[in-house]
């Protein structure tokens, strides 16, 4: 199987990704990293820029067509993989949302992570409605071992970000934003989850200009955490 690590995770949040390796390999499974991996194009489809998007996902296709499996530690990414780029001509390989390939197609859930925080967990726009991946998340976080994990009020509201559109439509984004930092913040939770870096990185950085103490963390991390390799706060 190959990881695709999406463009995001690889430029801001490379542990993410290193996570994911750690994770797939206690599995059994044999991982590897195409070098020659970029965009899926879904930033500039969702711009307007339909046109440019296709030869990236014409790349995707030719650098990940010989895997049995593609993981993405992102629904949006993922999504965009699976129901866009056959839009566009694609006929992409086989990939998986992290959750949704632990437990619809290796069939865990208890993947021996160990995490003593208190948690609670943000579902992600594209992973819920696009991919429809439900409570496999939840499911993955019920199972480490030492985790406090507290439901998020309104989980199912959109944190704001949606790529451009935290730019081009900057003051509904933060009111967004506001309204879920107020239900993260209503946990008492220690740490946020999401299966997305990108809304991680918007709700994070409005949580650590409030210096509200909740650190964001993708759940490939917290998966990926034991007693013998505990999760720590830098990479």
């Amino acid at each position: 199987m190959a990881l695709f690590a999406t463009c995001l995770t690889d430029t801001f949040f490379p542990q993410t990704a290193r996570a994911v390796v750690r994770l797939l390999e206690r599995l059994d499974c044999t991982v590897e990293f195409p070098l020659d991996q970029t965009c899926c194009g879904q930033m500039h489809f969702n711009t307007g820029y339909r046109e440019l998007s296709k030869p990236l996902a014409r790349k995707y296709t030719d650098v990940f067509g010989s895997y049995d499996y593609v993981v993405a530690p992102s629904g949006s990414c993922a999504g965009m993989v699976r129901e866009v780029h056959p839009t566009l001509g694609e006929s992409p390989p086989r990939t998986f949302e992290l959750a949704e390939f632990l437990v619809d197609v290796l069939g865990v859930t208890d993947v021996g992570a160990w995490f003593p925080h208190r948690v609670t967990y943000h579902p992600t726009c594209h992973s819920l409605r696009m991919l429809g991946v439900g409570d496999k998340p939840l499911a993955l976080l019920r199972a480490v071992k030492a985790l406090d994990l507290v439901e998020l009020p309104d989980s199912t509201q959109c944190c704001g970000f949606g790529g451009t559109f935290a730019i081009k439509n900057a003051e509904t984004s933060t009111a967004m934003l506001a309204d879920k930092m107020r239900c993260v913040l209503d946990t008492g939770a220690e740490v946020l989850c999401a299966g997305d870096n990108s809304c991680l990185m918007h709700i994070g950085g409005g949580l650590s200009r409030l210096r509200a103490g909740v650190r964001p963390v993708h759940l490939a991390e917290i998966l990926a955490s034991t007693e013998e390799d505990p999760w720590r706060a830098t990479p």
